[in-house]
């Protein structure tokens, strides 16, 4: 199905389509190539939308949180908001600070994307990106593709090409709340399980400083599943330089992360072929989302599959380097129980 999602300022129309298979149903809109909703059942067959959004594209393009996004070419940060490929510097621009967040400012999830194909249960969104678009080199053709499929998951993949040497780091922003999107003061209540043994931790400006901490005796700890409110307030540095938790954990097996709202039974199991998750628990949202639900801060995790931040900086760590006419591919799943 398809729907009017809106009209953005020069008059392109934004759409949203929805897709469907089993107990799942899901909207994806064109403008951002976007997760728009995602309903799921609880234990006593209960729907509830567990991913926050809006209700239009006016929403996504006005607001700041990233709600449901596709972020590319590079996910999270870039220190200094520049790097090398093949020995030539490419500038970008300083979207945080004097750094660059998710290849800002002109995102990937501000633009309109074009629908190649769309099915029952899956929909493809292709995406030209030029050459220095963003500061990356080469001309780059990218795809994303939502898919369910009757094992009760979201399969989101990515593929890209490019003519020359460039980087591909793609991942989705989505924030969940398994108690419904408009259960704000659910989100923190939820059991967190992360099997990562070590984690990055990052100076002032959210970059990270290059070591590979263990996760043992501290509030990073998540091998064991607890609520994220538990140690989200610790006497911590890590913590105290970022508001709360905001990392990047090493993706240690798959299921690579697990969340569970104790009160409606649905869980949710993270795998991924990336090497890292950022684990994000909403710190400094403030935003009017669908059905006016005001999410302010800490109202949905988002768990963001990747490469580690900065990582063209730290050249031991895997690089999000893919060369020229080699085909870039990734993909996170989603599986839901109840």
């Amino acid at each position: 199905m398809k729907k009017t999602f809106g009209v953005l300022p020069d008059g392109q129309e934004a759409s949203l389509y929805t897709i469907s298979c089993g107990r799942l149903t899901a909207a994806v809109s064109d403008y951002g190539a976007t997760l728009v909703r995602l309903l799921v059942p609880d234990r006593a067959g209960n729907l509830a939308d567990v991913v926050l959004g809006h209700d239009s594209c006016d929403g996504y393009r006005l607001g700041s949180g990233c709600l449901g996004a596709t972020v590319g070419r590079n996910a999270n940060r870039i220190g200094g908001a520049a790097f090398a490929l093949d020995g030539t510097a490419y500038p970008m621009e300083a979207n945080e600070g004097r750094n660059n967040l998710h290849s800002g400012p002109d995102l990937y999830f501000k633009r309109l994307w074009q629908v190649a194909e769309h099915s029952e249960d899956a929909i493809t969104l292709t995406l030209r990106s030029p050459h220095k678009d963003q500061g990356f080199p080469g001309n780059a053709d990218i795809r994303v593709t939502y898919a369910l499929t009757p094992d009760n998951a979201l399969h989101i993949r990515y593929e890209g090409i490019c003519d020359r040497d460039t980087v591909f780091n793609m991942t989705n922003h989505s924030y969940f709340n398994l108690a419904g999107h408009e259960h704000t003061a659910a989100a923190m209540d939820q059991l967190l399980t992360l099997p990562g043994r070590f984690f990055t931790p990052d100076d002032a400006e959210s970059i990270p400083t290059g070591e590979l901490r263990k996760v043992d005796g501290t509030p990073m700890d998540f091998r064991t599943p607890k609520p994220i409110a538990r140690d989200i307030e610790a006497d911590y540095e890590p913590l105290h330089l970022q508001g709360g938790y905001d990392h990047n954990w090493e993706v240690f097996c798959n299921p690579c992360a697990m969340l569970t709202d104790p009160v409606s039974g649905r869980s949710l199991a993270v795998t991924t072929d990336c090497p890292g998750v950022q684990f994000y628990a909403g710190n400094f949202l403030d935003e009017t989302g669908k059905d006016g639900v005001h999410y302010g801060r800490r109202s949905g995790v988002a768990l963001e599959t990747q490469f580690y931040p900065d990582a063209l900086h730290h050249p031991t760590w895997p690089q999000p380097i893919t060369r020229a006419g080699e085909k870039y591919k990734s993909e996170t799943v989603f599986r839901f129980s109840w």
